[in-house]
């Protein structure tokens, strides 16, 4: 009995992770929107234009570790992380989708 119980614990845990690991992953558009745009949308203090290809290609030329990076030191206007809580892994996802918005 006490051995079951265990395992029911476990395995509760393990969902509930799940699911808050998946609940955490939003996609890059929803976390664009958030506060990316603000700057992105309109070009903002030097920010390139959110879809400009002309804008983008040299940045995505550098691949998207490189961006991601930049990101969370900061350039220019754009404070570190873009001046989000963001972690890293939600980071990438706009990275990836602003990139994909300008190919």
């Amino acid at each position: 009995m006490e051995l079951e119980m265990k395992k029911s614990i476990q395995l509760l845990v393990a969902a509930a992770f799940v699911a808050g690991s998946a609940a955490a992953v939003a996609d890059g558009a929803a976390l664009y929107k958030t506060a990316c745009f603000a700057c992105h949308d309109a070009g903002v203090a030097g920010a390139p234009k959110f879809g400009d290809k002309a804008l983008w290609a040299p940045r995505i030329a550098t691949g998207t570790d490189a961006m991601v990076k930049v990101v969370i030191t900061g350039k220019g206007a754009m404070p570190p992380n873009g001046g989000t809580q963001m972690t890293e892994a939600q980071i990438r996802e706009v990275v990836e989708y602003m990139a994909a918005s300008a190919q």
